[in-house]
């Protein structure tokens, strides 16, 4: 069943680039065309599966006005809980998958004299479809890709034979953070996406160098990783909950089947935020304040667990 508002779309192509990484591409199932997607943006897929359905957010790698196809790129993930290795082993050419429309929560800064991209692995994949559209705009950047030795050359298949300005650093003579924004010009922003810590230092690096909060960009579809099993009490539909050890607690909610809201999936743009009436929340997103997350009013379902042994919401 596809619900409202999302895409019925065929798999038209899935292509190995690395022993972990591959693209699939989609088409529309009706042959009529999907939404134009911004730069940056990203689409929601549902896998489903014989015991159990996923929901899971993928960078689109496409060019923002390729509307006859999108495309993602996906890692198989050691830790995977199922989303990514049903991609990598069930999925194939002529399957039938169901996409949210495009959302996007990590445009290009519009009046920024220059854009500093800086990738960690997977994270490259916003940024391909960020290249076209700085290119046509005559925009100055410059791309950083950080990855393993051993993944050099598919990164740059992917980024392409682009000059000086991208550049994939998988040797151990890589620069560090503070050698790519030091010394840049006044209007420069930067743009990261990777692992928690390549974030954290890109953050923390510009702040220290002055770059103004309005200046740094971070997307993250971040740690869903399990812990603890806890239970979820509902207040307005007095219904309990129990949350796994390797689910999160939006996918209890969803498998309880109860309609709650979400988009990103990965903490980052606040849209499943429900609030706390008892309990104390285990967070894990990047929206909520060091404030809000002590208050701990609030929880985002996608990431977060408890530190309890159950919470109320009020839902």
């Amino acid at each position: 069943m596809i619900l409202e508002g999302n895409l019925s779309a065929r798999v038209v192509g899935v292509e190995s680039i690395s022993p972990t990484l591959k693209r699939f591409r989609f088409a529309p199932d009706k042959g009529s065309e999907f939404p134009t997607a911004a730069p940056g943006a990203h689409i929601l897929i549902t896998l489903r599966g014989r015991d159990r359905v996923w929901k899971n957010s993928y960078s689109l790698v496409t060019p923002p006005d390729q509307r006859d196809q999108y495309a993602i790129i996906v890692r198989r993930a050691q830790e995977s809980r199922g989303g990514s290795h049903f991609l990598h082993d069930v999925i194939r050419e002529g399957d039938t998958v169901e996409l949210s429309p495009p959302a996007s929560l990590f445009p290009i800064a519009s009046l920024a004299r220059k854009h500093i991209l800086i990738g960690g692995g997977i994270g490259l994949t916003p940024f391909l479809s960020y290249i076209p559209v700085l290119e046509a705009r005559r925009a100055v950047f410059e791309l950083h890709q950080f990855c393993s030795p051993d993944e050099v050359g598919a990164f740059q298949s992917l980024t392409g034979d682009r000059a000086g300005n991208v550049k994939v650093h998988g040797s151990h003579a890589r620069p560090t953070v503070d050698d790519i924004l030091s010394h840049q010009p006044l209007g420069t922003h930067v743009y990261t996406c990777g692992p928690e810590g390549l974030m954290n230092a890109v953050a923390r690096t510009a702040r220290q160098l002055g770059f103004p909060e309005t200046a740094i960009h971070q997307e993250s579809f971040g740690a869903t990783s399990g812990g603890a099993p806890f239970v979820v009490r509902l207040a307005q539909s007095q219904k309990t909950v129990h949350v796994s050890e390797s689910q999160s607690l939006l996918e209890a909610l969803e498998a309880a089947g109860v309609e709650a809201p979400c988009l990103c999936r990965g903490g980052a743009c606040g849209v499943c935020l429900l609030p706390v009436l008892d309990g104390e929340p285990e967070h894990r997103d990047h929206v909520l304040s060091d404030t809000e997350k002590a208050e701990g009013r609030l929880i985002a379902t996608c990431v977060s667990r408890s530190k309890s042994g159950s919470l109320v919401l009020d839902l």
